[in-house]
C-alpha cells in the first residue's frame, strides 16, 4: 500500500520551498523503503532549488541522510527490516566498464529506485541525488542503503552520505594523504572541514586551513588544522609556503571551487605536488594557467567525485571512527530542525552561519 507522508519539494526554480503531502510506494525489485530520521542540509539541495542542477522539477529535496529499513523489495537479501542506514547517492552496478575494471567508486550507471515518488496527483517527483529524503520515508535502491552501527546518532552519521564523505574522502581516497604529509585546504566550510579531519586521520603532519572568515578558520582546528591562514587580507600561496619551509604542501585540496582558489591550490603545492579539486564551479568558470607550469610542476590535478568513496566499505569506517572518537561528526552540526524550517535554514547557509542544519524527524 502505497505511503502518505510530509515532505520539502521544490514546486519551481528559484521558489521557497514547500512542504507537501506526497506519496511513497511500497518498494518493488531491488528497492527498500527508510524511514527518514535525520537528513541534512547541503549546498546541492539549494542548487537543486534554484534550477542549476537541472529543469526536472518538482524536485523532492534532500540526500544527506540516516535511517532505519521499513520495508523491502521481493528480491533484497542482504537488507532486513529495522536495519539502520546511511543512504548513498552512489551505488555501484557492478556490471558497467568501471566497476568491471575494479573502478566501482567511477561507477557509470549508479543504480536509483525504478518507482517514482509523487505529489497527491500523481505528478511524478525528482528525487534529489536520486534520494529525496527531506521526508518522512523515501525509497531508493538497495545498493543506497548502506548498514552502519546503530548505536550512531542519525543527525551526525546522515551527513556521511554527503558532504562529509565528500570531504574526507578527497583527502583520504583523492589526494592519498599520508603519514608525514603537509595538506592545504582552501574553503573551511563542512566539506573543507570533513577534508582537514581526513588529513589529520590520515596522519598529516602540517594541516592549514585557509579561508576569508575567522570564526570558520577558528572551526576548522576543533576538526585537526594545525595552522591556520585568512586570505582576505594574506597571500595564501605566500603564506602557505612560509608555514611549510617554503616548499608548499604535499596535497592542496580546493573546497570552495573558483579560479581564483584552483590557482591558488595549484601554486601552493610542493613539487610534484597533488591538487585535489573537490569545491563544485559554476559551469561557466573557466582557468587559465601557463603550460609551461603546467608542465614543470609536475604532480597531479585531481576532481574528487563523492570523495572517490565506495559507501559500502567507507561509510562503516567512518561511523566507527565517530564511535571511537576520533571524527567528530556531531561538530558538523550546527543545528536540528524540522521540514518545515528548511527554507530557513537555506537562508543561514547562504549567510555562512552554519556548517550544516540537520532535519530531524
Amino acid at each position: 500500500m502505497p505511503h502518505e507522508v510530509r515532505a520539502v519539494v521544490a514546486v519551481k526554480k528559484g521558489a521557497p520551498v514547500e512542504v507537501r503531502t506526497i506519496v511513497v510506494p511500497d518498494p518493488g525489485p531491488g528497492e527498500v523503503l527508510v524511514s527518514v530520521q535525520a537528513c541534512g542540509v547541503c549546498h546541492t539541495d539549494l542548487h537543486y532549488r534554484e534550477g542549476a542542477i537541472n529543469d526536472d522539477f518538482p524536485f523532492l529535496l534532500g540526500h544527506e541522510a540516516a535511517g532505519t529499513v521499513e520495508a523491502v523489495g521481493a528480491d533484497v537479501t542482504d537488507l532486513a527490516l529495522g536495519d539502520y542506514v546511511v543512504i548513498a547517492w552512489r551505488a555501484p552496478c557492478g556490471t558497467c566498464r568501471s566497476c568491471l575494471r575494479g573502478r566501482p567508486w567511477y561507477c557509470f550507471d549508479s543504480r536509483n529506485a525504478d518507482q517514482p515518488m509523487t505529489l497527491l496527483d500523481g505528478t511524478p517527483l525528482s528525487a534529489a541525488l536520486g534520494i529525496g529524503a527531506f521526508a518522512e520515508k523515501t525509497l531508493v535502491a538497495a545498493g543506497q542503503a548502506v548498514k552502519v552501527d546503530p548505536a550512531a546518532r542519525p543527525e551526525a552519521v546522515g551527513l556521511i552520505g554527503c558532504g562529509v564523505m565528500a570531504g574526507y574522502g578527497a583527502a583520504v581516497n583523492t589526494g592519498g594523504v599520508g603519514r608525514g604529509d603537509t595538506v592545504a585546504v582552501i574553503g573551511c566550510g563542512g566539506v573543507g572541514d570533513a577534508a582537514i579531519a581526513g588529513a589529520s586521520l590520515a596522519g598529516a603532519r602540517r594541516v592549514i586551513a585557509v579561508d576569508i572568515d575567522d570564526a570558520k578558520l577558528d572551526g576548522a582546528t576543533r576538526f585537526g588544522a594545525t595552522h591556520t591562514v585568512n586570505s582576505r587580507g594574506t597571500d595564501p600561496v605566500v603564506a602557505v609556503r612560509e608555514l611549510t619551509g617554503g616548499h608548499g604542501v604535499d596535497v592542496a585540496i580546493d573546497a570552495v571551487g573558483t579560479p581564483s582558489t584552483y590557482k591558488q591550490a595549484f601554486y601552493m603545492r610542493d613539487h610534484a605536488g597533488v591538487l585535489v579539486q573537490v569545491g563544485v564551479p559554476d559551469p561557466e568558470m573557466t582557468v587559465d594557467l601557463p603550460l609551461i607550469d603546467l608542465f614543470s610542476r609536475g604532480g597531479a590535478l585531481k576532481s574528487s567525485w563523492y570523495g572517490d568513496c565506495l559507501p559500502t566499505r567507507d561509510f562503516p569506517i567512518l561511523v566507527d571512527q565517530y564511535l571511537s572518537r576520533r571524527l567528530d561528526l556531531g561538530g558538523f552540526v550546527s543545528e536540528t530542525i524540522t521540514l518545515d524550517q528548511v527554507e530557513e535554514a537555506f537562508a543561514s547557509m547562504r549567510r555562512g552561519e552554519v556548517l550544516r542544519s540537520v532535519v530531524v524527524l
